[in-house]
């Protein structure tokens, strides 16, 4: 056997006997320390109630404004319609008429002011 198959034997020797010791001498406190062990677990909060706490958390944050975008301020949408509003003409030439743009919330109703 090469010298370094004889160091890992004895490496494996001495954690063989070191374990056996502990295993001797920790028979009685091994008990103790496995109650204890038991007793954190049931006292421990569970782990669902901390993700669902946290989940709370971060729907209560409020959500940054989305940059070059409009944002309802009732319902904090996105999607929006426009729609020609008739009773403010922006311009008439001959028998064309422009009119100015209502912007709508499609979640909400709300309209914008023009």
């Amino acid at each position: 056997m090469s010298e370094f198959e004889e160091k890992v034997i004895n490496l494996l020797e001495t954690i063989n006997t070191k374990l056996d010791k502990l295993l001797n001498s920790g028979g009685s406190s091994g008990s103790s320390v496995i109650s204890r062990a038991s007793k954190t677990e049931q006292s421990s909060v569970k782990p669902s109630a901390v993700v669902e706490k946290q989940e709370e958390e971060e729907k209560l944050k409020e959500k940054p404004p989305i940059e070059g975008r409009r944002v309802c301020p009732s319902c904090g949408g996105t999607d929006f319609n426009e729609v020609e509003d008739k009773s403010h003409v922006l311009h008439q030439q001959g028998g064309l008429k422009i009119y100015a743009k209502k912007t709508i919330c499609k979640k909400c109703g709300y309209e914008f002011p023009t």
